[in-house]
């Protein structure tokens, strides 16, 4: 079988060395210009773009930079300049939605491979091949696409890779397409400003034309209705088909603007999934269990293995977002401390998550203990000790303090525990 690419986001270079760490063989990223995420964009400047290429390139990992936004004729002489500028930092490759920059990119820099992004809606073999015959070297093909119809632009265009989104946010709109941040906000969605307006809460009313008697509709009478927010897609079951299937050469995971641990634990769960349908150990509940750690609107399938009309549970109506099973609490870079973004507390244990490949040593001082259990390692607090040397009885959110760790722990480490 072909061993999928695993592409994870990387919305900052603190991210993007998780997301390598925790198995990524390639991530992608932007800076503000021409990019579907400013927000998160900004977190990269020119410089340091060019330093997360170089770092990733170290990895011998791929970046692919993404220049997805829908420019005006007033944008096109500064795109021309972005492309030259980025195309001379050596990323493995462009990922573009618009034909007309796809042109432009292979006229500045044609050594620079073209992935065409999800925006484009390609969901046929007759569009697949046009963008492929205009130098298009991958495709995201789009999230209303069913594995047969995937299956079927490979066996027509043999040498086109495509990439399939697994893991992530969903906009409710066609590919993507959405004018309702435009049309409430002024933000525009395809040029990367969009306001997230079909997480909000709406009100509902039916009104009787005649009577002008005026009815509201309504699922919670304090949360309102969320009538356009999408489940976040999930494919972490069905990996082991769809690798089997043969044609898929990259999956994706959504992300730029998620955590530093949703990019460590979505990560880490796509390569044991990838891994392990390779090796014929498949396993589904332990990739879900990864995944309901993580914040999430509910989880849905999409359409890869089931077509739009046989699905009706692709929306959250209750909430824009729910916590996770676990609360988790992030260890610094050095391995040395950690932070408290919940509550830790003495003589409770709380699972250490570290990349699948780092070592993890048992100790017990008078700190803590770290021991392991059932293939997971475990840390029990004895006493919790300030970076200044201030012991407290116990650390709640909000607390800044870094506090000490029993052992120096594996880079970009966390700890969990499930929530009762």
């Amino acid at each position: 079988m072909k061993k999928p690419e695993l592409l994870s986001p990387a919305g900052n270079f603190t991210k993007l060395k998780i997301a390598l760490d925790y198995g990524a063989d390639a991530v992608y990223a932007s800076v503000a210009s021409f990019s579907l995420r400013t927000r998160s964009a900004r977190e990269f400047d020119l410089e340091s773009f060019k330093e997360a290429i170089d770092y990733t390139h170290e990895k011998g990992k791929k970046f692919y930079a993404t220049i997805n936004a829908f420019p005006f004729n007033s944008q096109i002489e500064p795109l021309k300049c972005h492309l030259q500028t980025i195309s001379a930092m050596k990323p493995d490759g462009f990922i573009i939605a618009t034909p007309g920059v796809m042109s432009l990119a292979k006229q500045i820099a044609p050594e620079i491979e073209v992935h065409l992004s999800t925006q484009a809606n390609v969901m046929n073999y007759l569009d697949a091949k046009i963008y492929h015959d205009m130098g298009a070297s991958r495709i995201v093909v789009a999230r209303e696409m069913n594995l047969k119809d995937v299956i079927k632009i490979k066996e027509f265009l043999p040498n086109l890779e495509i990439e399939i989104f697994v893991h992530g946010s969903m906009c409710f709109a066609y590919s993507g397409r959405c004018l309702v941040s435009s049309v409430q906000s002024g933000r525009m969605s395809n040029r990367g400003s969009c306001a997230n307006d079909c997480r909000f809460k709406y009100e509902l009313y039916a009104k009787n034309p005649d009577s002008g008697t005026l009815f509201r509709l309504e699922e919670d009478p304090e949360g309102g209705t969320h009538i356009m927010n999408s489940k976040d897609l999930n494919l972490s079951a069905h990996i082991d088909d769809i690798i089997k299937a043969g044609v898929i050469d990259s999956f994706k995971v959504e992300g730029r603007t998620k955590s530093e641990y949703y990019a460590a634990c979505a990560t880490r769960a796509y390569r044991m999934a990838i891994d392990d349908a390779m090796s014929g150990n498949f396993e589904i509940s332990k990739y879900q269990f990864e995944l309901n750690t993580l914040k999430n609107r509910g989880f849905t399938d999409g359409y890869l293995v089931h077509r739009p009309f046989e699905r009706a549970d692709t929306q959250n109506h209750i909430s824009s977002l729910e916590e996770g099973t676990h609360q988790v609490h992030s260890i610094s870079e050095d391995g040395e401390f950690f932070k408290c973004k919940f509550k830790i507390v003495p003589d409770e244990a709380y699972e250490i998550v570290a990349p699948l490949d780092a070592k993890i040593d048992e100790c017990d001082n008078e700190i803590g203990k770290i021991y392991k259990q059932n293939g997971k390692f475990w840390l029990v607090f004895k006493q919790l000790i300030s970076k200044k040397g201030k012991t407290l009885d116990e650390i709640h959110s909000g607390n800044e303090n870094e506090m000490k760790l029993p052992i120096k722990m594996p880079e970009f480490s966390f700890l969990r525990k499930e929530i009762v």
